[in-house]
């Protein structure tokens, strides 16, 4: 196959050519963090648009990331047949393909073809993420893998940051307060065709974010970003892994890929649902939808804080640790502090600055969790990742269970979500990472723990 002529050794990249690599890997974070973040204000705003339940409004969620769960071994071996640059190519050509079809959705009012234009987008993400995390994982020393992925997390969380607010005001209106005062009272004509004009507005952004992304699909092809070996072992490695038949003969990989599942589900909680959670406070959206910017800064902190740390001063799977506890304290006090403050100029209960504090403790997670989970894996790197990034469907499950029981026992008591799934990241961090077979006896190896 072509690709394979061009094929290096990580070790054999000079150094301007890891930070073209790097560059170039950095930009793509950035595109997944616009794509993705912007699910945040696209709930509240289908919820309104095509008068949805609260579990309803949260399948945006589902439909964006269950992708990741279908389509992510599949993209593994897409991209052992095309190697990296021409499977980045189809990804981003998948992603376009998703931002066209909300054109004849908003024209039609019609939800369900939302979601598969989201669940396209995802899907062409679900093949970048698995080229782009192990590659920025394996392209340099090993413990700097968490400081390298914090720097990705930066381009990602940053775009998550503006996307939300780009998105906001190019289709919110400062008239909008006051039509959605009007709707409920609306006879059905003028409800609908109210309704129709607003969700309209989609058209314009989409249609130019599937023509980014298609270029943007063709410069990666053209580029200069290497094709990288993730095929070959060393002598030790190979020996070490000559018993092992498939990917489930590693215990750290699939519990880290279980990790995955639960960190990302309670990051995706922690943005997508503080608008509706402000709105229960009597914060309009106009207002809300600054919310979760404050979460992904929170986040961009820890990322810095990171990157300054590790690892000279901590081990990243000491970060790790540090953070899985504080997400643990934070959800205690999202459901149990309560009490009015004025902050930022917003006056709300202080449990929602809890939210947005869980985003610091999310922030080093992702970058704590990778390299442990594919320590010593050889040549099941790719697969190794294809099985992390099916783990991303988790952004898909958690928040529809947390809009379940929102609609039961409202916005507030739905985060003991979050308790479970800090409770086995604590177990990941300190014990679940070292597990190297099944089975009571002998399970774990601390000689290969990264530090």
């Amino acid at each position: 196959m072509q690709h394979k002529s061009n094929t290096v050794e990580v070790g054999a990249m000079s150094k301007r050519d890891v930070r073209i690599s790097i560059l170039i890997i950095g930009v793509m974070f950035f595109i997944f963090g616009f794509t993705s973040w912007v699910n945040a204000i696209l709930i509240p705003y289908f919820k309104i648009a095509c008068e949805l339940t609260s579990s309803q409004s949260y399948l945006v969620a589902f439909a964006f990331y269950i992708s990741y769960l279908l389509i992510s071994v599949p993209s593994s071996y897409l991209l052992k047949k095309t190697g990296f640059k021409k499977g980045m190519m189809i990804g981003f050509c998948v992603m376009a393909a998703g931002a066209f079809i909300f054109v004849p959705a908003a024209l039609t009012r019609t939800y369900g073809l939302f979601l598969l234009g989201l669940f396209s987008i995802g899907a062409g993400l679900a093949v970048l993420q698995t080229a782009a995390n192990p590659y920025i994982t394996i392209l340099g020393p090993k413990e700097r893998a968490a400081q390298r992925i914090s720097m990705m997390g930066i381009c990602n969380k940053a775009a998550g940051i503006i996307a939300p607010l780009i998105f906001a005001a190019v289709i919110l209106r400062a008239t909008d307060t006051s039509l959605f005062k009007e709707l409920p009272g609306m006879d059905a004509a003028a409800k609908s065709a109210a309704l129709d004009e607003f969700i309209r507005r989609v058209i314009v952004p989409y249609s130019i974010l599937g023509t980014a992304l298609l270029l943007f699909g063709i410069m990666v092809r053209y580029s200069p970003l290497p094709e990288i070996n993730t095929e070959s072992e060393s002598t030790d490695l190979a020996a070490a892994n000559a018993d092992k038949a498939s990917i489930f003969a590693f215990p750290h990989l699939i519990l880290g890929a279980l990790a995955i599942f639960l960190h990302v589900g309670t990051q995706v909680i922690a943005i997508d649902t503080i608008i509706p959670y402000a709105q229960t406070m009597g914060i309009s959206l106009l207002e809300a939808k600054t919310f979760p910017s404050y979460t992904l800064t929170a986040t961009i902190v820890g990322y810095f804080t990171g990157i300054a740390l590790i690892p000279k001063f901590i081990s990243q799977v000491n970060a790790l640790r540090i953070c899985t506890i504080l997400g643990l304290c934070f959800t205690l006090g999202i459901i149990f502090m309560s009490g009015q403050i004025t902050l930022l100029g917003h006056t709300a209960d202080i449990s929602i600055w809890f939210v947005v504090l869980l985003g610091l403790a999310n922030s080093l997670v992702w970058a704590g969790i990778w390299p442990l989970a594919l320590e010593g894996l050889g040549r099941f790197t790719k697969v190794g990742a294809s099985v992390m990034i099916m783990g991303l469907c988790g952004n898909a499950l958690l928040p529809v269970v947390y809009g379940h029981f929102a609609d039961a026992s409202g916005e507030r008591l739905a985060y003991w979500v979050l308790f479970p799934c800090y409770i086995y990241l604590i177990f990941y961090a300190f014990y679940g990472h070292l597990i190297r077979r099944w089975g009571p006896a002998k399970t774990l190896s601390p000689g290969i723990q990264i530090k």
